[in-house]
């Protein structure tokens, strides 16, 4: 994978996420908790702000447009997507966060494997910056997850 392709990929993955927390902030409003309902929102704002970084970053940069079935995804579905089906007002919160670990972990997954698989030392940071990103996330998430259990 080059950096045209990986930015491509990088793109959809940020784009798709960003969709995933807004349905999950949506479904979280009818549950009646606020403080999950707001979470959702703030991760699909960082994710706009890493699609809107990936686009940056693609500017100057001639992005390929790649087909749904063409993008190179683990399983053939991008991490941020898979388990998604069951998304809707019934979602509990514990399902919801379960959930959205579950899209994290691949999510920070995919960037991690890109980086350690390439020779090319661009894509390696910039698919390391990305990855941390994702770490971060993750951190939120399990912080998250730690104090509605307690």
């Amino acid at each position: 994978m080059d950096v045209n392709t990986f930015l491509a990929h990088a793109i959809q993955l940020e784009r798709e996420a960003a969709r995933r927390y807004e349905e999950l902030s949506a479904a979280l409003a009818t549950e009646g908790n606020a403080d999950l309902k707001a979470f959702f929102a703030l991760m699909a704002k960082y994710s706009r702000l890493h699609l809107a970084d990936a686009m940056a970053r693609g500017g100057f940069r001639e992005i390929p447009v790649i087909a749904p079935q063409d993008f190179q995804w683990p399983d053939g579905v991008s991490p941020e997507v898979a388990d998604w089906a069951g998304v809707d007002a019934l979602l509990d919160a514990p399902a919801a966060l379960a959930l959205a670990m579950d899209s994290e972990r691949r999510g920070h997954a995919w960037y991690a494997a890109v980086a350690a698989s390439t020779i090319d030392p661009e894509l390696r940071a910039l698919a390391a910056e990305f990855a941390e990103e994702e770490a971060d996330h993750l951190r939120q998430l399990q912080a998250l997850i730690a104090a509605h259990v307690a």
